[in-house]
């Protein structure tokens, strides 16, 4: 038998399971990667249904071919009124997922955040490099792991969802934002998804998994196969043997122990700048906002502290 499209399966399943999609998400927290999804998991975990004992499902880009009972299972199969969701941030530059969830959650509203970029970018190669997913030195890694540059065209990106979806679901947000006052920006994410508002604790206000204090692994090798293993156990819906090890002592054998990164050389970030500056100057005038010190502005940038990666 001939394999069927992407567009062909999607609708295939759909079909065959039209009560599934029912119980589907309402909303997506789509990223970019590395923006404060994992503190808003944390925080939305608390008064909205969201996939356990894992983050990210990465059904929809990744896992799609398990299917809908394979998704669905990441869910407990009564919740009632909760508003059912994802953080799911390497969604964002992902067209088949975009494809995907218009074609079944065609309703479905949608949570962008975007930071600065170079700062971004760069927390994002710590964590792939602590993790034992690419071997190479950030210069390097800009040029031969594409997830980098691709999930930084911030305009690129949130336009093609907005015409996917239609502007009115989808919710731009900035980073900044998110620090400066986090419960002015929940309540902002709250009032899109249609959760009523809730005041955070103290104890929810602070930064959920940065990477500034990250190193290189000790061993690449064993920590890659680890994040492999990991893998491995997520697709088969082992994410709690998983969570368990992050846990405990053994973690310590896979994360951490390498050399610190080191600082990024002036040139580079200069040419990141450059780089970045179409993206950023279009996203001003989608969002109309000033994002001066995204682009290296002289001013802004000297109150910045200095980034620091390999």
């Amino acid at each position: 038998m001939q394999s069927q499209g992407p567009v062909g399966a999607v609708r295939a399943m759909a079909c065959a399971a039209p009560e599934a999609l029912q119980s589907l998400p309402s909303f997506f927290l789509i990223g970019p990667p590395r923006t404060g999804t994992s503190w808003l998991h944390e925080v939305l975990s608390r008064h909205t249904l969201l996939p356990s004992s894992t983050k990210e499902t990465r059904f929809f880009d990744v896992h799609f071919h398990r299917g809908l009972k394979w998704y669905r299972a990441h869910y407990p199969k009564r919740f009632g009124h909760r508003m059912m969701g994802e953080v799911a941030p390497t969604y964002f530059a992902s067209p088949k997922a975009r494809e995907r969830i218009v074609q079944m959650v065609p309703t479905a509203r949608m949570v962008c955040i975007f930071r600065h970029p170079i700062d971004r970018v760069v927390s994002l190669y710590r964590v792939k490099r602590a993790y034992g997913m690419i071997p190479w030195g950030f210069e390097e890694a800009l040029v031969r792991d594409r997830e980098l540059m691709e999930s930084s065209r911030y305009a690129s990106h949130l336009k093609t969802w907005q015409n996917a979806v239609g502007k009115d679901r989808v919710l731009a947000t900035v980073y900044d934002d998110l620090r400066q006052n986090p419960q002015i920006f929940v309540d902002s994410v709250a009032d899109f998804i249609g959760v009523p508002r809730f005041k955070l604790a103290p104890s929810e206000i602070h930064r959920v998994h940065g990477s500034e204090n990250m190193t290189h692994p000790r061993s690449y090798y064993r920590t890659r196969g680890a994040t492999f293993m990991s893998n491995w156990c997520k697709a088969r819906r082992l994410d709690r043997v998983v969570t368990a090890i992050k846990r405990s002592p053994l973690i310590k054998l896979f994360l951490g122990g390498g050399p610190p990164f080191a600082q990024i050389a002036p040139e580079t970030t200069l040419k990141l700048y450059e780089l970045f500056r179409p993206e950023i100057e279009e996203l001003e005038v989608l969002l109309n906002r000033d994002f001066s010190a995204w682009k290296g502005d002289p001013v802004c940038a000297a109150s910045r502290p200095e980034q620091k990666v390999s």
